[in-house]
């Protein structure tokens, strides 16, 4: 069902869904590799769609971490809550990325420890992405990283302006197959 949801958003919503399918499990597993769970206070994800990355994010955290899930999609946002409606610690967030600062402070963080993304930059509008990028630098730890994915490494240079050390990962068992890329401050 949720796949059929997915499918029907990226239909009616191409631009902000970004792909016709969610991600894989395995791109998932990827995706959370680099985060520190044992320090990790608070993780921002980014696009949650219908929860791939956040099932990884929810196994994987101390009880303690507080986890922001932004996401500007009404329908997808109805999803994470009634699917996350028990949880401790988890807030979801119809907005927009480019609003992180206001729901740090408003959950009592200066900063995110980890960012993770599922947001399609390479179909965004550009002045989004570049708002995004530059809010997530800013409320990004020193110690932290920025991890996204990309069908194709055509924005590496767009992301290259925010970010000077990257890490990049193939994760093939994906449709379609995806580069995780991983950035420090």
């Amino acid at each position: 069902m949720a796949n059929l949801k997915f499918i029907l958003q990226y239909i009616l919503k191409p631009r902000t869904t970004g792909a016709i399918l969610p991600s894989s499990r395995f791109l998932a597993r990827k995706m959370v590799e680099n985060i520190n769970f044992e320090s990790a206070k608070c993780i921002v994800e980014y696009g949650s769609g219908t929860g791939v990355f956040t099932e990884n994010l929810l196994a994987k955290r101390q009880e303690n971490t507080t986890l922001l899930l932004l996401e500007r999609n009404d329908d997808f946002c109805k999803i994470l809550r009634d699917k996350y409606k028990n949880e401790k610690n988890i807030h979801i967030i119809n907005d927009s990325a480019e609003n992180i600062g206001k729901y740090l402070e408003q959950h009592g963080f200066t900063h995110a420890d980890f960012v993770i993304s599922g947001l399609p930059f390479a179909s965004l509008p550009q002045d989004v992405s570049n708002n995004i990028l530059t809010q997530t630098v800013k409320f990004l730890s020193p110690e932290g990283s920025f991890t996204t994915f990309q069908y194709s490494l055509l924005k590496m240079d767009f992301f290259s302006r925010y970010f000077s050390t990257y890490t990049k990962k193939r994760e093939i068992r994906n449709i379609p197959p995806a580069h995780i890329l991983t950035f420090k401050n």
